[in-house]
């Protein structure tokens, strides 16, 4: 009788043993194992720079990867240095209009100090002169050669791109001190019904005023470059004499019109190497300057 009750109580414990071992393995089953962390250290790209490098062997995979994208940015839309360049430019656009007619001229010189290829101050220094007999007018209108300044600042809109090609928006205030003759005013004389000619010689004016312009500059070789100017402008104090308001105005053009337009040959002296980067040519073996900036890929 002992002997049964012992077999039956081995049984019932080797079930009870059994169920418990199903159950802890249905447990194990539905843990999800966790990752161990890691502080395994990824290796830069190519080319990379020592500083970086460094970052990567600390650990600061994230501020290494972001000062990457800053740097390659950098190289892409690169930043001038304060002083990029120095212009002199020479506008002949008048000349060219004399060719076709016209009978007035204004010549200038301008000097432009390019900073940051974004911000440039201008200086504008030239002469101008006329003779002409308006239309359904009595007298000849003679403009002494006089001389007339400008100064004024541009914003250049492809800041991004090389100094040589510029798409730009400015404003220059303008000063022009001229003396002027009208000769051959025809008057007639209806008591006598005869036509009297008087001659003003030696009149004088000075006139103040201001522009708005847009211009497009691109390079053509070497330090060359050609710029057009659509200009907007409009007179805003001016000396007027005993016969009236001068017909021209140097630097201006004349007083009936509030557009102009302008042609410059432009001469460029590059203020800082910086944006020439000098690139190895490994196949050549030797060291090659380039006037492009870098590209390079982005980082994954």
């Amino acid at each position: 009788m002992r002997r049964k009750i012992f077999i039956i109580g081995v049984a019932c414990l080797m079930v009870v043993l059994a169920s418990m071992t199903v159950n802890a393995q249905d447990q194990q089953r539905k843990v999800t194992p966790v990752k161990p962390k890691t502080n395994k250290v990824l290796t830069p790209p190519k080319g990379t720079d020592e500083k970086i490098i460094q970052q990567y062997l600390t650990g600061d995979t994230a501020q290494a990867r972001a000062q990457e994208r800053k740097d390659s940015l950098a190289k892409i839309y690169p930043h001038y240095p304060k002083l990029t360049e120095f212009s002199l430019g020479l506008g002949f656009g008048d000349a060219l209009m004399m060719a076709f007619g016209q009978k007035y001229a204004s010549f200038d010189l301008s000097a432009t100090l390019n900073m940051w290829n974004r911000f440039q101050s201008v200086l504008v220094v030239g002469l101008g002169r006329a003779k002409n007999m308006p239309d359904d007018m009595n007298f000849t209108y003679v403009g002494k050669l006089s001389p007339f300044f400008k100064i004024g600042a541009n914003y250049n809109f492809l800041y991004k791109n090389e100094p040589q090609y510029q798409l730009y928006a400015g404003v220059r205030l303008g000063y022009s001190t001229f003396k002027y003759d009208v000769d051959d005013v025809s008057v007639s004389n209806p008591y006598w019904g005869e036509l009297e000619t008087y001659y003003l010689r030696g009149l004088s004016s000075n006139a103040l005023w201001g522009e708005f312009l847009a211009g497009l500059k691109v390079g053509l070789f070497s330090n060359f470059s050609l710029g057009w100017e659509v200009k907007f402008h409009g007179i805003f104090k001016e000396k007027k004499s005993d016969s009236g308001k001068p017909w021209f105005i140097p630097g201006y053009g004349t007083r009936n019109g509030n557009w102009a337009f302008g042609i410059s040959l432009y001469y460029t002296i590059p203020l800082s190497r910086d944006r020439w980067p000098v690139k190895e040519d490994k196949k050549r073996g030797n060291k090659k300057t380039t006037n492009n900036p870098p590209v390079v890929p982005p980082v994954k």
